[in-house]
C-alpha cells in the first residue's frame, strides 16, 4: 500500500464521450459469452439504441473475433501483463492486444488480482490514450490505485459480484464513499460502480452516488429499448 509520501499521478485521458454514462459489460468466461456466443452478444450490443457509451470486455481468445463481428463497438480486454517481448509463456502482451483491436483493458479484477506494481508498470507500458479500468474491492485499495492514475476505478465489493443482491439493497454508501475518496486522491480518475448493478434503476442510482458509469457482467441481462432497456442512461445520469 503506498505511503502518504507517494506522488499522485495524473489520470489518463478518457476518449471519446467523457460526458456520457459508461457501461462496461464484462463477458468473463461464461458459456453464453465466449466464442461464437461472444460475437453474437457483441453484435447485439452494437444494435442497442442508447446515449450511454457501451464497452465489451472480452477474453483475449475472443478479442479479434469480437472486434471483427462488431466493428462499431468499443472492445476491451479483461487483463494485460506489463511484459516485454520474449519468454513469457501464457502472459498477455499489451502490444498484441492493441494490434488485435483492444481499445482498453480491465486490470485487478476480483477474479484476477495483481500487485500494485503490476498496475503501475502496465500503466507505463500502455499509450496514454488507452483506457485502463482498475478494479478495487474496498476503499483502501481504491485509494492506492487512484494514486497511480488509471483512467478509471471500478468499485466492486467481492460479496456483490455475480450475486443477486443489488448494491442499492446492500450498502450504497460504499459506492458514494469510494467515489468521494478517489476524487479526493485524484480528481482526474473516473469512478464506476463495478458490482451489484442489476437494472436501469441501479445504473441511475450509481450516477447519483457520484460515479460516471457501471461495469456489469454477462450474467446480468442487457436489453435494448425495444425490450425494456435496462442499461441505458443519458448525460448527467438522466
Amino acid at each position: 500500500m503506498p505511503s502518504e509520501s507517494v506522488s499522485v499521478k495524473a489520470g489518463r485521458p478518457l476518449a471519446p464521450s467523457v460526458s456520457v454514462c459508461l457501461v462496461v459489460v464484462n463477458f468473463k468466461t461464461y458459456q453464453t459469452a465466449h466464442g461464437a456466443s461472444a460475437e453474437e452478444l457483441a453484435r447485439a450490443m452494437s444494435g442497442i439504441e442508447t446515449d450511454a457509451r457501451l464497452v465489451a470486455a472480452v477474453s483475449a481468445s475472443d478479442l479479434s473475433a469480437v472486434v471483427a463481428a462488431a466493428p462499431g463497438l468499443e472492445v476491451w480486454t479483461q487483463h494485460l501483463d506489463p511484459i516485454r517481448f520474449g519468454s513469457n509463456t501464457g502472459w498477455l502482451h499489451p502490444n498484441t492486444a492493441v494490434e488485435r483491436g483492444a481499445t482498453g483493458t480491465l486490470i485487478n479484477h476480483a477474479e484476477h488480482k495483481v500487485p500494485l506494481d503490476h498496475v503501475e508498470c502496465l500503466l507505463g507500458a500502455l499509450p496514454d490514450d488507452f483506457p485502463v479500468c482498475a478494479c478495487a474491492a474496498d476503499t483502501e485499495e481504491a485509494k492506492a490505485l487512484a494514486a497511480l492514475g488509471p483512467t478509471m476505478i471500478a468499485v466492486e465489493p467481492p460479496e456483490l459480484i455475480g450475486g443477486d443482491i443489488p448494491f442499492t439493497n446492500a450498502d450504497p454508501e460504499i459506492v458514494s464513499g469510494t467515489a468521494a475518496l478517489v476524487k479526493a486522491v485524484n480528481p482526474n480518475v473516473r469512478v464506476l460502480c463495478g458490482a451489484g448493478v442489476k437494472n436501469g434503476a441501479d445504473v441511475a442510482m450509481a450516477i447519483e452516488l457520484g460515479t460516471e458509469g457501471v461495469m456489469r457482467h454477462r450474467r446480468d441481462r442487457v436489453h435494448d429499448k425495444r425490450q425494456g432497456a435496462d442499461c441505458c442512461c443519458a448525460k448527467n445520469g438522466s
